[in-house]
């Protein structure tokens, strides 16, 4: 048998499954899930190699979009709107493009069906020299990152991954299966499926992770999408603006 995601259900009503993205956890999404679980059932999930959720050497958009179907089967989901952000919104497209009779609507937060370059080779480099046996408090762990990344609140967001076990700070998130899996995190659906239903693309307007010599690819593979842009955000969109993105993300499930 197959292992199972670590997964927090709120609310009642039709489903909503979210989920997050590189080096996050479910909780990062909260801000979205209490708003929506007010009409839904929400389902947030850590992804394979993240959270509380199981380590695998592993770590694709096929394998990461089946975790999400296991999910569902162990949950008697039988569809649901799917909400991604970053590399979750990838994982996203992947389940709707593999199986859309699981996906009734799908929102994908900053991201886009492309490969792209890699740009977290300091971060993984960063959080590898991180010496966990010396670390007493974030503060310690937070001084040897900052040799790496200079962004205090990428930082924070990083070390959020931090958990004490036994004595000793050790990652929730698999730092080796990461590094080991990042070309194939970069990478981007390579079937020739498209999705027909209806789908929402939602854009910080400081981000550069959705440009417009992408639009003819999301076009192609999501003909029935539509785009929002949120001014002010950047790539963290739901933090940075919460109630603008929960806005877009309910009028969007309203028509």
């Amino acid at each position: 048998m197959s292992q199972l995601l670590n997964y927090q259900q709120l609310g009642s009503g039709k489903d909503i499954i979210l989920i997050h993205g590189l080096f996050g956890r479910l909780e990062n999404l909260n801000m979205v899930a209490k708003a929506l679980s007010e009409n839904y059932r929400v389902t947030s999930v850590d992804v394979r190699n993240h959270g509380d959720s199981f380590h695998n050497e592993l770590m694709d958009y096929p394998s990461m979009a089946k975790d999400i179907v296991a999910i569902m089967q162990h949950l008697a989901i039988e569809s649901a709107i799917i909400l991604g952000h970053s590399m979750g919104g990838k994982i996203a497209m992947e389940l709707a493009l593999t199986c859309p009779e699981r996906v009734d609507k799908l929102i994908v937060a900053d991201i886009a069906p492309v490969e792209y370059p890699p740009h977290h080779n300091q971060i993984i480099d960063g959080l590898k020299a991180i010496d966990l046996s010396s670390v007493k408090g974030r503060k310690d762990a937070d001084k040897q990152l900052a040799h790496y990344v200079d962004n205090l609140s990428v930082r924070q967001f990083l070390l959020g991954n931090l958990t004490s076990k036994d004595g000793q700070f050790v990652f929730k998130c698999d730092i080796e299966n990461i590094d080991k899996n990042y070309p194939n995190i970069m990478r981007t659906y390579q079937g020739s499926n498209t999705y027909s239903g209806p789908t929402l693309f939602i854009k910080g307007a400081n981000s550069d992770y959705i440009l417009p010599e992408h639009r003819a690819e999301i076009v192609r593979l999501f003909p029935q999408s539509r785009a929002r842009v949120i001014q002010g955000a950047g790539h963290w969109l739901h933090a940075e603006k919460t109630i603008a993105f929960n806005r877009s993300v309910v009028n969007f499930l309203a028509t």
